[in-house]
């Protein structure tokens, strides 16, 4: 049973306190790209191919997990989220503190969240879940 997003830890969760619209979950994806990899069908340079933006953002902005990392089995799995959306940078914007995400979730305008795992070891990234936010009309 998939848990509701206010269920997850916050620090780790990158969401608002209550549920938001939409919400896709990618742990198959992920489970089918970390079973590709260990029986060999992918090398760990697919797979742990982050690019320098995701982890300058993963070292300095990324939420810890606790988790460790499927590939290198350091603790230092971080998550990070990026929100889309219009009146936003082309680029996104990397959200850091749970008040950005509250004022971002309170916008009349609908954008998209993305939750990144990052491993600040090895670049293991795997996209985690994408979610909506805002879309709130004035009284």
């Amino acid at each position: 049973m998939k848990p509701k997003p206010s269920s997850l830890p916050a620090a780790a969760s990158g969401l608002p306190d209550r549920p938001v619209g939409a919400s896709v979950d990618y742990r198959l994806a992920r489970a089918a790209t970390l079973k590709a990899w260990k029986s060999g069908q992918l090398g760990r340079q697919e797979v742990c191919d982050a690019q320098r933006e995701l982890q300058r953002n993963a070292e300095f902005c990324g939420q810890p997990t606790g988790r460790q990392c499927p590939v290198c089995s350091n603790a230092g799995v971080v998550e990070v989220t990026y929100v889309f959306g219009s009146r936003l940078p082309k680029h996104g914007r990397c959200v850091t503190t749970r008040a950005e995400m509250q004022r971002l979730q309170s916008r009349a305008t609908v954008s998209t969240g993305y939750v990144v795992e990052v491993c600040t070891d090895c670049g293991w990234n795997h996209l985690v879940r994408r979610y909506t936010l805002g879309g709130k009309r004035s009284a």
